[in-house]
């Protein structure tokens, strides 16, 4: 929750505008460090540039201490992370809106 945060001012801070892609920079930031299962600042960079999905493999973006989900909740889990992902993208213009991602839910 306190890295979301940090994220989230660090943006506020680049910016100086105070927007609703802000947070959902920050919501991206936190769905990864859920299911990273700690800080995902040592991901973020390889997800975010020149990312493509053959190079994802989930035992590197879940958290290591847990046993890879079963393969019927690998889809679900996938697309919690492409969405988190997307929550990420440099442009803030180019993210979602939340309303579009309470709905993806």
């Amino acid at each position: 929750m306190i890295s979301s945060f940090i994220f989230h001012f660090a943006e506020l801070a680049y910016t100086m505008k105070v927007t609703e892609k802000c947070d959902v920079y920050s919501f991206g930031v936190l769905a990864l460090e859920v299911i990273h299962g700690k800080h995902p600042g040592d991901i973020i960079p390889t997800l975010s540039s020149s990312f493509t999905w053959e190079n994802l493999l989930l035992n590197n973006v879940l958290d290591e201490r847990l046993p890879l989900p079963a393969p019927t909740i690998q889809d679900q889990v996938i697309a919690i992370i492409k969405l988190a992902i997307d929550c990420l993208d440099s442009n803030p213009n180019s993210r979602p809106t939340m309303n579009m991602v309470s709905h993806m839910f």
